[in-house]
């Protein structure tokens, strides 16, 4: 029989406007990521503007750069799973927060002794995309240790409003930054917002157990057993592809929209983050909507129809020309930012009450092998594109395969689904 684990810590029962934010523990992961995700915002915009307007590299150095960040994923991201499983997964939190944040702060440094080079940015964006794979699969295996499994929802959705209020703030904030400091001193503020994340981390009192290894278990087979896992699963299977595709195709886009933006609509870098800021007002509608969609069009349902309803608003964005009609595609990366966390925080509780406490950190991993993997394939292809067709004409490119990503999950039998597989009912009724 599989265990599910530990139920996690007495919450209370009757929904309340605060929920789990009630619960210490959570709370200090809820501050942590609160503060992470501000300053990741500064981060994503603030590293290609640096490389962008500080060192007028080309398209194709743009694309290398925003693939650096995530080939990461593709070079230890299967391993990384199994030996997360290894160790106690707060800990890995902690630490790969701590070592960002000293990353972050010797490109202000080298800015001020007139060293900073493309390279050093790309050695950057490769460590911090190395311990960001620790910390993404640290952080969704964590959360139902913390939280139990039958708050997965609650849980995510709190912590995806955090991610989308970042997104609606942080580029607002990051603007701003750039433009009254440049963008290497900016990331300074992305360094101390780390460290204050590492502070939160601290705080949280729940211990997990030590994970049992068993003896003589290699990393290599556990990698194995996370890829049959995932790939041997249907359900799961059509989300990674339809995750994948997306990301694909965005990682292509978003290299390019960095370029697009300040060269061909001149934008200043407040105007950029004000752009990028409308996506948040999407994320935050979506996390406070998610609830009621599921419940109008069940869960399998969602998955499919808030990305392929949403995804061909990104057309606008090419179709833009300097003005007032630059702000038209901003606002369509409002409704994109509706579609992407109503099927993030549906797929993501899925994936999570779906796998068993000791594959969680492969599963995770697998999972992000493959779409962050995807994503950095993506805005390398994007950097390819965008020096031999140009910015806009990517943007048309990456637009068009995002239309077609939610067809994996369309075909598979998520399309009709009112509500997802619960292994845990399955579990007990078959034990019935």
């Amino acid at each position: 029989m599989i265990s599910l684990g530990d139920p996690g810590p007495a919450l209370p029962e009757k929904p309340d406007r605060l929920g789990l934010l009630r619960d210490r523990d959570f709370r200090g992961l809820f501050l942590s990521t609160t503060v992470a995700q501000f300053g990741y915002q500064i981060t994503s915009l603030a590293l290609p503007l640096a490389a962008v307007i500080a060192l007028d590299v080309s398209e194709f150095e743009v694309g290398v750069l925003s693939s650096m960040s995530m080939i990461a994923f593709l070079l230890i991201g299967l391993p990384a799973g199994a030996w997360i499983d290894r160790m106690r997964r707060r800990r890995v939190l902690i630490v790969s927060d701590l070592v960002r944040a000293a990353v972050l702060l010797t490109v202000p440094i080298a800015w001020w002794t007139d060293t900073l080079t493309i390279w050093h940015l790309y050695a950057v964006a490769l460590i911090i995309g190395v311990f960001t794979v620790f910390f993404d699969v640290s952080y969704q295996s964590y959360l139902p240790h913390l939280v139990g499994r039958k708050h997965l929802v609650e849980g995510n959705a709190k912590l995806e409003s955090v991610r989308s209020t970042a997104q609606l703030g942080g580029p607002v904030l990051a603007g701003q930054l750039i433009e009254w400091l440049t963008a290497p001193v900016a990331l300074a503020f992305d360094a101390v917002a780390m460290g204050a994340s590492a502070l939160f981390l601290v705080r949280i009192r729940r211990r997990e157990p030590k994970p049992e290894v068993v003896h003589g278990s290699k990393v290599i087979t556990e990698v194995r057993e996370g890829l049959r896992f995932v790939l041997r699963e249907r359900l799961l299977a059509s989300i990674v592809a339809c995750t994948g595709s997306w990301n694909f195709w965005m990682g292509a886009s978003m290299a390019m929209l960095v370029v697009f933006l300040p060269r061909d609509m001149g934008m200043s870098p407040g105007e950029i983050g004000l752009f990028f800021a409308l996506s948040g007002v999407g994320g935050v509608v979506g996390a406070f909507t998610v609830g009621a969609v599921t419940r109008r069009l069940g869960e399998g349902r969602t998955i499919w129809v808030s990305v392929a309803v949403t995804s061909p608003l990104l057309f606008l964005i090419p179709a833009a020309e300097p003005g007032w009609r630059i702000w038209v595609g901003a606002f369509a990366m409002t409704f994109v930012g509706i579609g992407g966390v109503v099927y993030n925080v549906t797929q993501v509780s899925f994936r999570q009450r779906l796998t068993p406490d000791g594959m969680l950190g492969r599963m995770n991993a697998t999972v992000r092998f493959v779409v962050y993997g995807a994503y950095a394939v993506g805005a390398l292809l994007g950097g390819v594109l965008g020096q031999f067709l140009g910015a806009r004409t990517t943007l048309w490119i990456g637009a068009a395969g995002i239309c077609l990503a939610f067809l994996p999950v369309f075909f598979s039998p998520l399309r009709n689904m009112r509500e997802l597989p619960d292994p845990e009912h399955e579990e007990a009724r078959a034990a019935a």
